[in-house]
């Protein structure tokens, strides 16, 4: 009789890291809903009514995230529906990975002096993206350690591995029609740039960047060609989809809101956030029904068929044998 194995200290110890980046964030949330205009340089601000269900929801996915962690490091956490872990992680992720590489590159260039000027003093925006880029390291580490321990076939199985699914020319049509929108949405996104604030030449370089290489990678998974370890070409798929999807979204969602930050929503910015959005949800159904047939690849149940004889049963504990 086998006991159930905690998680070892490596993921508890990131995951209590992510936590206490997230606490100053929650804080400052629960601080503005409740009427405090802490930090703000125009306390009617936080009264707006778009304001208020936007701080709401941004509370709302830090809380889904922090939940999220606190699974990791339970052994009810690993018996959770995939979906209600990989789902809120991918868009998670995908939001987080553009502040983690894109605040500190921005701070080490301009400093403080790149938040000041708005409505928000520049030491919320110091807290809070610091806190972000924390919460997005930890996050991933702990998330990493977490799927290695529940989904070990992921990070063993090799790109070229052959297991033909019934989907498998479905999913190259989508593989190459991401790439073809993703190209155009990072060709849009990369001609922003040019005579921008440094602002936006980080953060809408990196995003088009990720996209495209996420949209490369998802190709080259569904080609199954090659002998290298699946799961590198998995991050930036993951990333990328995760990234357009999830920034994406966010940005129809303060458009259709209004409020003071609904500015620049509509016309080809729109278009671009739109189309992004949807290419990375496209991307990322079908990358679902990838890792679903990559979940099995490296399991006993191949092996069974031969070693079965007339009394199929006895000769399957046989095979199991060690395999549990």
């Amino acid at each position: 009789m086998t006991t159930e194995q905690g998680p070892a200290i490596g993921r508890v110890t990131a995951a209590i890291v992510t936590v206490a980046a997230m606490l100053p964030y929650l804080t400052l949330k629960i601080l503005w809903l409740t009427g405090s205009s802490v930090g703000v340089t125009e306390p009617d601000l936080m009264n707006d009514a778009a304001m208020v269900g936007l701080n709401a929801m941004t509370f709302g996915m830090d809380a889904v995230g922090l939940l999220l962690v606190v699974a990791f490091t339970t052994r009810w956490g690993m018996r959770l529906p995939a979906w209600l872990v990989l789902l809120p992680l991918w868009v998670g992720t995908g939001l987080l990975s553009v502040v983690t590489v894109t605040a500190p590159i921005l701070v080490a260039t301009d400093g403080i002096a790149v938040f000041s000027g708005g409505a928000i003093e520049a030491w919320v925006y110091m807290m809070v993206y610091g806190g972000f880029v924390g919460q997005g390291i930890g996050l991933m580490t702990t998330f990493v350690l977490y799927a290695r321990d529940r989904w070990p076939a992921i990070f063993t199985a090799r790109l070229g591995h052959a297991f033909p699914g019934p989907a498998e020319s479905f999913q190259r049509v989508v593989a190459w029609g991401a790439l073809l929108v993703t190209t155009v949405v990072a060709g849009v996104r990369l001609s922003w740039t040019f005579g921008a604030p440094a602002v936006a030449v980080v953060m809408d370089g990196f995003k088009a960047l990720l996209a495209l290489a996420g949209a490369v990678a998802f190709v080259a998974v569904v080609r199954r060609r090659g002998n290298s370890p699946f799961w590198r070409l998995l991050v930036p798929v993951w990333l990328g989809s995760g990234s357009l999807f999830g920034w994406g979204l966010y940005a129809m969602i303060v458009s259709s809101a209004g409020g003071p930050l609904a500015g620049g929503g509509s016309g080809a910015v729109g278009l671009v956030e739109l189309f992004g959005m949807l290419t990375g949800l496209v991307m990322g159904v079908s990358g679902a029904y990838v890792l679903a047939e990559r979940s099995g690849v490296g399991d006993v149940q191949p092996l069974e068929e031969p070693l079965e004889g007339d009394d199929r049963d006895g000769d399957r504990q046989a095979a199991y044998h060690g395999h549990r």
